[in-house]
C-alpha cells in the first residue's frame, strides 16, 4: 500500500463510520393522515369552522413536533385538496412507514347530541366495531369510500380483517393507540371517550401500525370553539406526540434496536 494513499483511506473510512452508525439508528418514518380536504369538508363546527381545516391545522403543528424528536414526516396532504382514502393508503405504503396516525374531529347529528357530547376517542382497526357509537364513527368516515359500504365483502379485505388476531402490526396499533390516548386526555382535560375499535376504511390497507384519532367532537359548542385555537391544537399535537415517542421508546426495547434521543418530549 502506497504511504501516500493511506492517508486518504483513512480520512475516508472516517467519514463513513458516522454515516454506518446512523443508518441503524435512523429516526422512525411516519405518515400523518389529515382527514377530509377539498370538497369533501368534513364535519361543521360553530361559525365556519370545518373539521378538515382542523385535521390539517393539527397535523401540521404534529408534524413539527415529530421531525424536531427526529422523525420522517409525511402527509398525506400537504393543503385543503380533495384525496380519496384509497389513494392515502396507496401513499402512506409508498413511503414504507413505521407508523400511520389519521386525524379527525368528531360529530353528533342532532342538536341535543351535539350539545351535551364532547371527548377525546382513539381507534385501531378491528373487522368488529367496539359498539354501536363506534360503528356510527366509522361509517361515517367511510362514506368518501366509493365502496366503503360493500368493502367489506371484498376477498383482500376479508382477507386483512379476518387474520388481523394474528398479524403484530395489529397488536402494535393497538399498543400505539393506548400510548397516544390517556396522553392526549390527560394534556388536553378533555373527556375521555376511551381506546375504540372498528374498521375503518383507511386503516385498512396501511401496511404499519396504525390509529384514527378523533381529537374531539367538533360540533360541541365549547370543545368545537376549543379546536379551532391554536394554543389548543398545539397541545393536542404535543400530546400525540409525546405518545408517538413513548411508543417508539418502547418498540426499540422490545427489538432490541438502537436507542435515539427524543428532543422535547417529557412522557415516560
Amino acid at each position: 500500500m502506497s504511504p501516500r494513499r493511506f492517508p486518504f483511506r483513512l480520512l475516508l473510512l472516517a467519514c463513513l463510520l458516522p454515516a454506518l452508525a446512523g443508518a441503524g439508528e435512523r429516526g422512525a418514518r411516519i405518515v400523518i393522515d389529515p382527514g377530509h380536504g377539498g370538497a369533501k369538508e368534513g364535519a361543521r363546527g360553530p361559525g365556519e369552522l370545518w373539521e378538515k381545516e382542523i385535521a390539517l391545522q393539527i397535523a401540521q403543528r404534529l408534524r413539527e413536533k415529530l421531525e424536531a424528536a427526529g422523525s420522517e414526516v409525511f402527509l398525506t396532504r400537504e393543503r385543503d385538496t380533495q384525496m380519496a382514502l384509497s389513494e392515502r393508503v396507496e401513499f402512506s405504503n409508498i413511503q414504507r412507514p413505521d407508523l400511520f396516525l389519521s386525524i379527525h374531529a368528531n360529530s353528533m347529528p342532532t342538536k341535543r347530541l351535539r350539545e351535551r357530547t364532547e371527548g377525546i376517542e382513539t381507534y385501531f382497526l378491528s373487522a368488529n366495531a367496539s359498539g354501536e357509537a363506534a360503528r356510527a364513527v366509522a361509517d361515517r368516515e367511510n362514506a368518501e369510500a366509493p365502496t366503503a359500504r360493500s368493502a367489506r365483502g371484498h376477498s383482500t379485505l376479508a382477507f386483512i380483517l379476518d387474520d388481523l388476531a394474528r398479524t403484530e402490526a395489529h397488536s402494535d396499533a393497538s399498543r400505539l393507540a393506548y400510548a397516544i390516548h390517556p396522553r392526549l386526555v390527560s394534556k388536553s382535560g378533555a373527556a375521555d371517550r376511551g381506546v375504540q375499535q372498528a374498521p375503518f376504511f383507511v386503516l385498512t390497507g396501511v401496511e404499519a401500525p396504525a390509529v384514527l384519532i378523533e381529537v374531539g367532537f367538533i360540533s360541541h359548542p365549547q370543545e368545537g370553539a376549543r379546536l379551532g385555537k391554536a394554543a389548543y391544537q398545539e397541545t393536542l399535537a404535543e400530546a400525540i406526540a409525546d405518545g408517538v415517542q413513548a411508543f417508539l421508546r418502547e418498540t426499540r426495547r422490545r427489538d432490541g434496536s438502537p436507542s435515539q434521543p427524543v428532543a422535547g418530549s417529557t412522557a415516560p
